[in-house]
């Protein structure tokens, strides 16, 4: 295990402080949770909003006593949270003061790579024979529909708008090949540029239907994107606030970019090497180099692709062997139960809406207690919703 790096002592972090920061930063040790749901998302930097239940569920494990009422006055009506997609083509929820550094970044990033995809994909289904020219007509027809700060659902404005006519695939007899209306891809280019957003929910909390409006009617001021550079210091100073330490795969995995664009951000903010327990080059923040100090141990019972499962590429320091359990095939995080740091197991709701904990391991008397506890919480609060998802774990499949 290294002591020095170009003749210079490194401070080593043992994988227990990294357990420590996490339990305390992410607030999922029942002793370090947070007052509200901007606390919480501001704490994780973003959170994962792929599954809308997600949302609710990671705000849950981190605030004490929180309502659905309270977070989606936060997304919906105070507006100090907002779905924006952004690294990875993920779909997230960010603070509202972070959105112009995603906006000028990764969001850019992933809405260049979008368009050129997108274009392509109307020219060879055969919509347009110029995609850029059908896409700017069908983009100005959603503009111009919600100019006036109405909004409305995608099924709504397809009805409306001939110009975002059309479909794509479905033009072979393999199983992966589709036929899928275009419209949704137009408003997630718009989305993912910050021109159109998800406002309100036109569903139950667990469901995805959003009401799509105007940027601008939405914030009210809408501020400009941060240049580029400026915005992935910011994203990476965020993290490393967050995750700290973690190692350039990790960033370069989480933000969906570059080595190049990782380094140059790491060099900005003054981020310090350090050294893993493994002896894995890592970075902290130039304020955050104090040793963290060990917590009691602590349980918690996190959701399908919640932040703090998801923040990091490399994982056998919180997973053990576990994770070919908890991940499917396409890397989705499935439910994961934590017992002082690590993940041991998942939960699952019975027909009744019960949340029942399922351990991948041996576990002492106090970590079942404690688990129970926590999913006797879970179950009070979800007061018989049962939340299904997508992306199920191995782990989630077997114990169903």
């Amino acid at each position: 295990m290294p002591t020095q790096r170009d003749g210079q002592p490194v401070r080593i972090v043992p994988d227990a402080e990294r357990r420590a920061r996490l339990a305390r930063r992410h607030g999922v040790d029942p002793a370090a949770r947070l007052p509200d749901p901007v606390a919480a998302t501001e704490a994780m930097t973003v959170l994962h909003a792929t599954e809308p239940a997600t949302v609710h569920l990671s705000v849950h494990a981190r605030v004490h006593d929180v309502t659905v009422d309270e977070i989606e006055h936060a997304l919906y009506t105070e507006r100090s949270l907002v779905k924006q997609l952004a690294m990875r083509r993920t779909l997230f929820v960010f603070p509202r003061g972070l959105l112009p550094a995603a906006w000028g970044s990764a969001s850019a990033r992933v809405a260049v790579q979008h368009r050129s995809r997108l274009v392509k994909d109307v020219e060879q289904g055969g919509i347009a024979t110029d995609g850029a020219a059908w896409l700017a007509v069908a983009e100005q027809a959603v503009l111009d529909r919600l100019a006036d700060g109405s909004a409305h659902g995608a099924k709504e404005l397809r009805e409306a708008l001939p110009e975002l006519a059309g479909r794509i695939g479905g033009r072979t007899d393999k199983k992966y090949d589709i036929s899928i209306a275009i419209a949704p891809r137009v408003l997630t280019q718009l989305a993912v540029e910050g021109r159109i957003v998800r406002g309100v929910n036109g569903g139950h909390w667990r469901t995805s239907r959003p009401r799509w409006t105007s940027m601008a009617s939405w914030l009210g001021e809408v501020p400009q994107p941060w240049p580029a550079a400026e915005g992935y210091r910011e994203l990476v100073r965020r993290w490393l606030r967050t995750f700290g330490p973690g190692t350039e795969a990790d960033l370069v995995w989480w933000l969906g970019s570059t080595k190049a664009v990782v380094r140059t951000a790491l060099a900005e903010v003054g981020a310090v090497s350090v050294a893993l327990e493994d002896g894995r080059p890592a970075f902290l923040l130039p304020d955050d180099l104090d040793p963290v100090g060990p917590v009691g141990p602590w349980a918690a019972l996190l959701p399908v692709l919640d932040p703090t499962v998801m923040g990091w590429k490399e994982r056998a320091w919180y997973l053990g062997d576990h994770g070919p359990a908890l991940f499917d095939t396409n890397g989705n995080a499935g439910t994961t139960a934590w017992w002082d740091g690590r993940v041991v197991g998942c939960w699952v709701q019975d027909e009744d809406g019960t949340v029942r904990v399922v351990a991948l391991e041996p576990l002492p008397a106090e970590a079942i207690a404690a688990l129970q506890a926590e999913a006797d919480r879970l179950t009070t609060w979800l007061a018989g919703v049962r939340v299904l998802t997508v992306y199920p774990s191995p782990a989630m499949v077997a114990a169903r």
